[in-house]
């Protein structure tokens, strides 16, 4: 009988990097279909997601909807699309404003930071070491000016948005927002959060 480490994807001797993402199978080492769909590139590790709540998936539909309907003309909301930080990182925000030419190409399979203006991680239960520290971490490191993080509160939605510091290169907390979410960048933007999960 065979085990499914023989199936089982085997990494470059150098490690896993960013490129590797778009050359994964499809299937799992025992087929299970779209396997490799929702699997994240961090500092060389591939991590898996977990199966997706009720609560995550009306957030990143709402915010998408949201943002989108708000941004100007030259920015697009994206939802779950990878962003390459670097050779060896490759996360998957939960929702990402871009450059509208980006959003507009079809065939792409990630964004480069340069295009990249806000990351917005939904925190879940399995996931809250990797969005309040290790991923933010990251973003802030690579340049992405603008990250929110979004945690559940009594079945509500909070938003803790950061902006990042050139000098120190680090992200720091400009708003906590319960209820209604109101910013002025990296565009206006108000959004009724407690509407998202109705």
């Amino acid at each position: 009988m065979s085990s499914a480490l023989e199936y089982w994807p085997a990494p470059p001797p150098w490690g896993w990097t960013a490129d590797d993402l778009d050359h994964l199978p499809s299937d799992g080492p025992n087929g299970e279909p779209d396997f490799f769909k929702h699997v994240e590139l961090i500092d060389g590790a591939l991590v898996f997601m977990s199966p997706q709540r009720r609560f995550h998936e009306c957030l990143i539909r709402g915010l998408t909807e949201g943002l989108d309907s708000q941004a100007p003309g030259h920015l697009a909301a994206v939802q779950q699309m990878d962003v390459k930080l670097g050779p060896r990182t490759r996360p998957c925000p939960d929702v990402t404003i871009i450059d509208v030419e980006a959003a507009a190409d079809m065939a792409r399979t990630c964004y480069e930071v340069p295009e990249v203006h806000l990351v917005i991680e939904i925190v879940s239960p399995e996931s809250v070491e990797r969005d309040r520290k290790l991923k933010p971490q990251r973003y802030a490191e690579a340049g992405i000016p603008h990250f929110w993080r979004v945690e559940e509160n009594e079945g509500r939605p909070v938003v803790y948005v950061y902006e990042r510091d050139p000098a120190t290169g680090s992200y720091g907390l400009t708003g906590i927002h319960h209820g209604r979410l109101t910013v002025s960048v990296p565009f206006r933007i108000e959004i009724d959060l407690d509407r998202l999960v109705k």
